[in-house]
C-alpha cells in the first residue's frame, strides 16, 4: 500500500490521468434492462450468409422457452439446406432468370417449418466439410457454378437435381428425413409438431409509405427470393408492436441495416448521432461551425459518451430506404427493452457473431436506430396489440 502511494506521488500527472479515465468511464454507455424475454446461448454464423436462419431459429427457441417446453438447440442449417434445395429448383425452372441469393429472410425459416418441420442441432449441424465453423464461401461458389452449367445447355436432363442435391449433402450432411432423438424416432415434421411450433402463429410487419398502410405486400428487397409478405403499419404503431410484445414476454426477429458507422459491434451499441448537434463536441458554436464534416462525424462516432441522436419520423425513414442508405443486410433476435443512464430507450438484441464484443454477443440498439434502420420484424400474432389485430383482420 505504501509502495503504491509512493509510486502515485512519484509519477507526475498520474492522478489526473486516473481521474480522466474515471470520467471517461462515467460518460460511457451503461444500460439497465427494463424487460427481457429468455433466450438461448449466442451462436456463431461465422462465414456464412445465414443470419436470417440463425435469428429466426433463435426466435423459435425463445418461443419454446416461453411456451414452457424447455431449452432446445435447434438446427440453424436445416432451414438453410432446405432453402438451397428450393432456390436451386427455382433457378433452373426460371432458366437462370432468377436471383440465387446466399441470404434470405426470417419467413424462409417459418416456411420450412410449415413444409418440412425442424430438427435438433445434434441431428443436423451442417458441418460436413472439415471445419467446426460455418464457412460457405466455397459452397456458394460451387452451387452457383453448377447451376450456371445446368441452365447453360439447350436441354435439361433429370440428372441435374440428383447431382445438385449431392453437392448439398456433401457439404451439409445427409438430409435427416428420419432420426433418433431422446430415445424416439422422428421426422422433421413430427418433431416440429411435438414441439408445438406452428408457422401460422407468426407474421411479418414493416413500415413504409410506398405501399398503403394496413395492407400486405411483398417485401421488395433482393433477399426476398421466396416472395414473403409483410403487413404495413405507420411507424409509431410499428414500434408499439415491439414494445407491446416485449412487455408481454415475447421476442421478435429483427431484419435491417447494420452497414452503418453508428452500428458498433466492438462497443455493443447502435446509434444514429445527430451530427449537427453542438453537444456532440461539447464546444462553443464558433468552434463547432468551423469544424469540417469529417471532424463532426468523427466526434459523433467516438462512443465515449452518450450523444444526441436524430429524430426519426416516417419521412426520414422512407428517405433512407428510397436512397439505398437503409438496406436489408442482417437479421438478429430482439429480446428486450433497456435504458441508458440518461433515460434513452434501447432494444436489446441477440446477434449471431459469437460472444466477442463487450455485451457478450448482444447489442443495444437505440430507438432512433430502430426507427431508421429496421426493415421488418417477425412476431407471434398473439403478441400484437388488439388494435393491430383488428386492422389485420379487416
Amino acid at each position: 500500500m505504501l509502495w503504491a502511494m509512493a509510486a502515485l506521488i512519484a509519477v507526475p500527472g498520474l492522478g489526473n490521468a486516473q481521474k480522466k479515465k474515471t470520467d471517461d468511464k462515467k460518460g460511457a454507455y451503461v444500460f439497465t434492462v427494463k424487460k427481457e424475454a429468455p433466450a438461448t446461448p449466442v451462436k456463431d454464423q461465422y462465414r456464412s450468409g445465414t443470419c436470417w436462419s440463425f435469428s429466426a431459429v433463435s426466435f423459435l427457441e425463445s418461443e419454446l422457452l416461453r411456451m414452457g417446453k424447455g431449452e432446445f438447440d435447434l438446427s440453424d442449417m436445416y432451414p438453410v439446406y432446405i432453402c438451397y434445395v428450393k432456390k436451386g429448383d427455382k433457378y433452373v425452372r426460371m432458366h437462370g432468370d432468377a436471383y440465387f441469393p446466399t441470404g434470405g429472410a426470417s419467413n424462409d425459416v417459418v416456411d420450412v417449418l410449415e413444409t418440412h418441420g425442424i430438427v435438433p442441432e445434434e441431428v443436423f449441424a451442417g458441418l460436413n466439410y472439415g471445419t467446426d465453423k460455418h464457412d460457405h464461401s466455397e459452397l456458394d461458389r460451387v452451387l452457383k457454378g453448377y447451376l450456371e452449367a445446368v441452365v447453360g445447355g439447350k436441354t435439361l436432363t433429370p440428372a441435374w437435381r440428383k447431382a445438385y442435391n449431392g453437392i448439398l449433402e456433401a457439404y451439409f450432411g445427409e438430409n435427416p428425413v428420419e432420426f433418433e432423438y431422446n430415445g424416439k424416432t422422428y421426422t422433421p415434421r413430427s418433431f416440429a409438431d411435438e414441439l408445438g411450433l406452428k408457422a401460422s402463429d407468426y407474421v411479418k410487419l414493416t413500415s413504409f409509405t410506398h405501399y398503403p398502410f394496413y395492407t400486405y405486400y411483398e417485401m421488395d428487397v433482393p433477399d426476398n427470393w421466396n416472395h414473403g409478405l409483410v403487413f404495413n403499419l405507420p411507424l409509431d404503431e410499428f414500434e408499439a408492436v415491439v414494445d407491446s410484445a416485449i412487455m408481454k414476454g415475447y421476442t421478435l426477429v429483427w431484419g435491417g441495416d447494420v452497414s452503418e458507422r453508428g452500428f458498433s459491434w466492438k462497443n455493443g451499441v447502435a446509434i444514429v448521432p445527430d451530427e449537427e448537434s453542438e453537444d456532440i463536441k461539447g464546444t462553443d458554436r464558433d468552434k463547432w461551425e468551423s469544424m469540417s464534416d469529417k471532424e463532426k462525424k468523427d466526434a459523433a462516432y467516438k462512443f465515449e459518451k452518450i450523444v444526441p441522436e436524430k429524430t426519426i419520423d416516417q419521412a426520414e425513414r422512407q428517405k433512407g430506404y428510397d436512397e439505398w442508405t437503409s438496406t436489408d443486410d442482417h437479421g438478429m433476435h430482439l429480446v428486450g427493452i433497456a435504458y441508458d443512464q440518461n433515460g434513452n430507450k434501447y432494444y436489446k438484441i441477440k446477434n449471431s457473431w459469437n460472444t466477442s464484443n463487450p455485451q457478450k454477443g448482444y447489442i443495444y440498439m437505440s430507438e432512433a436506430f430502430f426507427r431508421a434502420k429496421t426493415l421488418d420484424i417477425m412476431v407471434n400474432k398473439e403478441a400484437l396489440p388488439e388494435s393491430v389485430k383488428a386492422k389485420m383482420a379487416e
